[in-house]
């Protein structure tokens, strides 16, 4: 069962945490190019994308049931746990609607949203993910 929840942990990390790290810079992309219908596109597949990955969390909470010497106060868990809620945080309360907001803006002809922001936001988002992965990798104090 161990390796079950390991799996699909992995796997689940893989194919959510991935995507989650690249759409917005893909949208990003779109923006600058003016296609508001793919950046509206591409919000709706990050903010999709974003609350799947709780599963990644679910499988990993899983996962914890089978470690013996793991709680949440183990300090690279629980640092791993803050930082991914942040990245989550940042992803669909930021990020998912400024770029909305930009396809809407698009769509009037016009735009006078905040590039940088977004752009800003989308890459600590990405780094937020990756310091999560090496947490996970590295487990620092083990």
């Amino acid at each position: 069962m161990k390796d079950l929840f390991e799996v699909l942990h992995i796997v689940s990390a893989v194919f959510l945490i991935g995507p989650l790290a690249i759409l917005p810079m893909t949208a990003l992309r779109a923006l600058r190019d003016g296609q508001g219908t793919l950046v509206r596109y591409l919000a709706r597949t990050t903010a999709i994308v974003a609350w799947l990955s709780l599963l990644v969390a679910v499988f990993g909470f899983g996962l914890m049931a089978f470690e013996e010497d793991l709680t949440f106060t183990t300090p690279w868990f629980l640092a791993s746990i803050i930082v991914y809620s942040l990245a989550i945080t940042i992803a669909l309360s930021f990020v998912v609607p400024l770029l909305n907001k930009a396809a809407g803006q698009l769509g009037d002809g016009k735009l006078a949203m905040d590039y940088r922001t977004t752009a800003v936001l989308s890459g600590l988002t990405t780094l937020l993910l990756i310091v999560v992965a090496v947490l996970m990798v590295w487990r620092p104090g083990t």
